[in-house]
């Protein structure tokens, strides 16, 4: 007998997908720059400024030892919270940095601070618990909620409170269903870093809420201007309930490499374990060796890339004053610029109407050829986020491009 296999329509390919992965969103920085770059491969001269990647290749001294665990035949799997090496010396990177006291037992390295982050918010959170946001937000923090049933509840801020939440904001959105908390410091996408007093004031509100588990990105510590890096965790009232995430994609430009990881109360450690090992398993064994290097090394080693972010950041800013509709703050650390852009809602160009911060950026990106994210992505939609990870001369024309095509609209 002779089988026919007739090809699916769009709509049964469709039907075969979960509910879980239909009501999944893209992620607005990664989409961004996937029309950037089809935009390019047309022949189209784009600047994308989407993506929050440093333009540094990775030192030297971290490649090489890389190259020495391939040769010592680091090819097998490794454990799959990580080397034993590597947490203890994440666990004195803990201590020298930040003044933090995880054992190497409470260290679980992943692929990258995403992952991190989605093995404890799949640790914790039930369908139906409330996960707080303060607004604005990293893109995938909504998503991975949602992925874990959870229901995500921002907290605003604006540019006038410089894009933080203060402790009566956090005391007046938890409720009998909020089971955790997640922000970043310095912050991806405002740049906004929290001191320590700052915190503080959070940490007095979460202390009263034995139920609530806040996970701290700091993923930027080391891309931080002007401040000393603070730890949510350094408050010991909470300390058995916050998950301190970290990792080396940033400020060692090491974004390709992939690793990430995390400080957090044993119980919690443990079921990240438990729940990383049947996914992805451990990671990588020659980036774990990279990765090694890099936590032993001093700080101070990579300060020249933080130091040139703090350059561009200014140059930036600059341009910025100069450009009508663009209202901006002093972004502290990370390499993201975001400002409020409202006042050019409503305007036009060629029949073409601004109403959000979406069509902005797709005005720029078309008329102007430069690459955004609209701050729709990240839970504010009166702004956008200008990553100035790219070189001077590509921050120049990409700000030139920019202020010529806002000049272009009426209104």
């Amino acid at each position: 007998m002779k089988f026919v296999v007739l090809p699916l329509n769009q709509k049964t390919r469709m039907n075969l997908l979960s509910d879980r992965i239909q009501n999944l969103s893209e992620s607005q920085t990664i989409a961004m720059n996937r029309k950037s770059r089809e935009m390019k491969e047309s022949g189209v001269d784009v600047i994308s400024l989407s993506l929050g990647e440093p333009d540094f290749n990775t030192p030297d001294f971290i490649k090489e030892a890389a190259k020495k665990g391939i040769d010592e035949n680091y090819t097998y799997y490794p454990p799959i919270a990580g080397y034993k090496d590597l947490r203890e010396a994440i666990s004195r990177k803990f201590k020298r940095d930040n003044n933090l006291d995880y054992s190497p037992d409470q260290i679980v390295v992943s692929t990258g601070a995403k992952q991190s982050i989605a093995n404890v918010v799949l640790c914790v959170v039930n369908p139906g618990d409330e996960v707080l946001l303060p607004a604005p937000y990293w893109v995938s923090y909504y998503e991975i909620v949602k992925l874990a049933g959870g229901i995500p509840v921002e907290i605003p801020s604006s540019i006038d409170s410089d894009f933080k939440i203060s402790g009566k904001q956090l005391q007046d959105a938890i409720t009998p269903k909020t089971k955790m908390l997640i922000f970043s410091t310095p912050c991806n996408p405002s740049g906004s870093v929290y001191s320590q007093e700052e915190l503080g004031e959070l940490a007095e509100v979460l202390k009263k809420h034995e139920n609530i588990v806040t996970i701290s990105d700091e993923i930027y510590e080391l891309i931080n201007f002007d401040t000393t890096h603070a730890s949510l965790a350094s408050f010991g009232d909470i300390y058995d309930r916050v998950v301190t995430v970290n990792g080396v994609s940033k400020g060692f430009a090491m974004t390709g490499w992939r690793c990430g990881y995390i400080g957090a109360p044993l119980w919690l450690a443990k079921a990240c374990d438990k729940m990383q090992g049947q996914f992805t398993s451990a990671a990588s064994s020659i980036t774990q060796r990279a990765t090694l290097a890099a936590v032993n090394a001093d700080p101070r080693e990579v300060q020249y890339m933080r130091d040139a972010f703090k350059k561009r950041r200014d140059m930036v800013l600059g341009w910025l004053n100069e450009i009508p509709g663009f209202k901006t703050n002093l972004p502290k650390g990370a390499f993201y610029i975001f400002p409020n852009v409202s006042e050019l809602f409503g305007k036009s160009h060629n029949g073409q109407t601004i109403e959000n911060s979406n069509d902005l950026c797709l005005f720029l990106l078309e008329e102007g050829r430069v690459g955004l994210v609209p701050g729709e992505a990240f839970g504010s939609p009166n702004c956008l986020r200008i990553s100035y990870a790219a070189s001077e001369e590509q921050l120049r024309e990409a700000l030139r491009r920019i202020k010529e095509a806002v000049a272009k609209l009426n209104g």
